[in-house]
């Protein structure tokens, strides 16, 4: 089961969260990709910050991380993105099926 994943990143607004989402289920790098509005905490800087973001949930396969990476960065407007790879360790086989089919597999 190995072989599937989330990747995580996170924007600063639905707009530049659409784009994203959007560019990466065209260029079949995810297969569905999920986004959620959240509020983040975190130290940038030496300063606490508090910031809305939308956090994106990319389904896809494992051996796509690297071409994701890529993406996100080169389309990110945050000097250090989140990128963070979440291993599937199981799932409806009709659905990794799926997430196959439309990643190009």
């Amino acid at each position: 089961m190995g072989d599937y994943c989330i990747i995580m990143t996170t924007l600063p607004n639905r707009e530049e969260a659409r784009k994203m989402a959007r560019g990466l289920v065209e260029e079949q790098l995810g297969a569905c990709v999920q986004l959620l509005d959240i509020q983040s905490v975190y130290t940038w800087k030496g300063e606490v910050q508090e910031d809305n973001e939308v956090l994106l949930l990319i389904k896809t396969r494992a051996d796509l991380y690297d071409a994701v990476e890529v993406y996100i960065q080169t389309h990110h407007p945050y000097e250090v993105p989140e990128i963070v790879q979440v291993p599937i360790t199981a799932g409806l086989s009709a659905y990794l099926g799926w997430v196959d089919e439309v990643t190009g597999k």
